[in-house]
């Protein structure tokens, strides 16, 4: 069985577990449970966001668990929230709506720009082939790692560097997201697509416009999916 299929039917089985347990054991189990599944149905799935696959991921991983201890009581609140060293959490229905912007169909290898807290690159490695996550953050890029590993997200590759240059040696990408804002579009993001390959990015200095870019053989289509706030983008000169 491949990876990709175990971790499919590993899905489907804690999904069918959940269903099964009595709500007072299921709240035992995962005390955030109810606040998780309130929170897509409230904030994702009323906002527009359809996506089956996407839906499911964001009820399963425990966005608590990429929080530092003293925030994790509003893990599931709508909108973003510290996780340390000046970064934040994105809200919610953006890591939603960014996901679904990529229509990942599961056999995808996909570019993370910004770690981060390691909550995005959760829900990806449960919809992509396998993810490849740059966090510029020496520090908050070993704490990810370490908490996806020990959640069992056994599809991610890490690396601590600049994400400007994106990962040459892995390029091109079936999918790329950027979970910090650049100023401009980075080219070298672009040229690690590949031809038919969506990049979802928050771009602009303060206050952003989220794109879609798509790559064709005759350069990009671009469609805006409406305004976002990001932290910067920064690279290793910053």
């Amino acid at each position: 069985m491949s990876r990709l299929a175990r971790r499919v039917l590993h899905s489907v089985c804690l999904l069918s577990l959940s269903a099964a347990l009595p709500t007072e054991t299921t709240a035992q189990t995962d005390p955030y449970l109810q606040l998780r599944l309130r929170m897509v149905e409230e904030q994702i799935e009323r906002r527009g966001v359809r996506r089956h696959s996407v839906v499911e991921a964001m009820k399963q991983v425990p966005r608590h668990m990429f929080m530092p201890e003293a925030y994790r009581e509003d893990a599931y609140a709508d909108g973003p929230q510290p996780i340390g060293d000046g970064q934040t959490i994105s809200q919610p229905y953006i890591v939603a709506l960014m996901t679904e912007l990529l229509e990942l169909d599961g056999d995808e290898k996909v570019l993370e720009i910004g770690t981060g807290s390691g909550y995005q690159a959760a829900v990806l490695s449960l919809l992509a082939r396998d993810v490849y996550t740059i966090e510029i953050r020496a520090k908050l890029a070993e704490t990810a790692r370490l908490t996806l590993e020990e959640l069992g997200y056994d599809n991610i590759h890490y690396r601590v560097g600049d994400g400007y240059a994106g990962w040459v040696e892995e390029a091109p990408f079936d999918a790329i997201i950027v979970t910090a804002a650049p100023v401009e579009v980075p080219q070298t993001l672009v040229d690690q697509l590949k031809i038919g390959a969506r990049m979802v990015v928050p771009v602009g200095r303060y206050f952003q416009d989220l794109q879609v870019i798509t790559r064709t053989e005759d350069g990009v289509q671009t469609e805006f999916a409406g305004g976002v706030r990001f932290v910067p983008m920064i690279t290793d000169g910053d």
